[in-house]
């Protein structure tokens, strides 16, 4: 069963938690430069801590390993660069070629961090009703692959540990031909598992008529007051964000020097200002309810 993360956001109409995470992991994807991949990492995790609490602490762990492999690899097979640190191998290994490895280590981690609260927000019955009534097939079969994943790694580790019961599991004392027959016989039940199943759901919705006539939905998210101001907020902000970027905000060039816009353009400050205010939406939509929260019980 999927855990339910307490969070205000998540409990908007899933068309605004949509918008809200395609603007910022498309922005993500295509800011390269170095403020404001900073911004969107540090505001990524701190609504990832948010939603996780420690339990993100292993996921921040892989992301500065991967975060340090793309900085310290990019300058080896880019040679580019008028800046010359040291030379590994007779290759010149510039500051420019470093600093362009960390911006794409940085929207790295930062692309992963959004689709890890993205993954924590936006559920399968969201994701439904968003596309429910647009692509039904689709959304319907990307539905029941986004939950056979869990279900299946739910499942192998119940028969793993069934066959360790009973002294049938290839552990590290086992020969590597025990170990390559034991999870062989992990996947081979697995997989009858997977289609007595897909079998079973089949007669299950065969036999309450899907398909015999005309589809109807339920949802129970409504589109409400807060929803809408919360989307023309988005959108205006995204408005502005565009604006400055179509003026070079955020354009930044690495080699072979490093040319890119700073706090002392205007467009560049308005852009990083309006960009941070749209990524915490979540971030402020928790503190506004907890300050009410708190409100509501020193009355009591």
């Amino acid at each position: 069963m999927r855990e339910i993360y307490k969070d205000e956001f998540a409990t908007y109409n899933p068309i605004t938690n949509i918008i809200y995470f395609l603007g910022a992991i498309i922005l993500g994807m295509f800011f390269i430069h170095p403020v404001f991949v900073g911004v969107s990492i540090i505001i990524g995790l701190i609504y990832l801590f948010i939603l996780k609490k420690k339990r993100a602490l292993r996921e921040l762990l892989f992301m500065l390993l991967m975060f340090v492999v793309i900085s310290v690899i990019n300058p080896v097979f880019n040679l580019l660069g008028a800046t010359v640190l040291f030379r590994l191998f007779n290759r010149p290994y510039t500051l420019e070629s470093l600093i362009y490895g960390m911006t794409l280590g940085g929207m790295a981690v930062a692309i992963l961090c959004w689709f890890a609260c993205y993954n924590c927000i936006m559920t399968s019955d969201k994701f439904i009703y968003i596309f429910g009534k647009i692509i039904p097939s689709v959304s319907l079969i990307l539905s029941m692959i986004l939950r056979l994943i869990p279900n299946l790694t739910k499942k192998t580790k119940q028969i793993a540990s069934a066959r360790s019961c009973i002294g049938m599991a290839g552990d590290s004392s086992s020969s590597r031909m025990e170990k390559v027959r034991n999870g062989t016989l992990v996947l081979s039940t697995l997989t009858s598992w997977s289609l007595e199943g897909g079998i079973i759901m089949a007669d299950s919705m065969r036999s309450r008529g899907y398909g015999s006539g005309k589809r109807t939905t339920f949802a129970k998210y409504r589109f409400d007051a807060r929803n809408l101001v919360l989307i023309l907020v988005m959108a205006f902000l995204l408005t502005v964000i565009i604006f400055c970027a179509a003026k070079g905000a955020t354009q930044a060039e690495y080699i072979p020097y490093l040319m890119m816009s700073w706090f002392g353009d205007i467009y560049m400050s308005l852009g990083v200002l309006a960009y941070a205010v749209f990524l915490l939406i979540p971030v402020f939509l928790d503190i506004k309810e907890m300050i009410k929260w708190r409100i509501l019980r020193s009355k009591i």
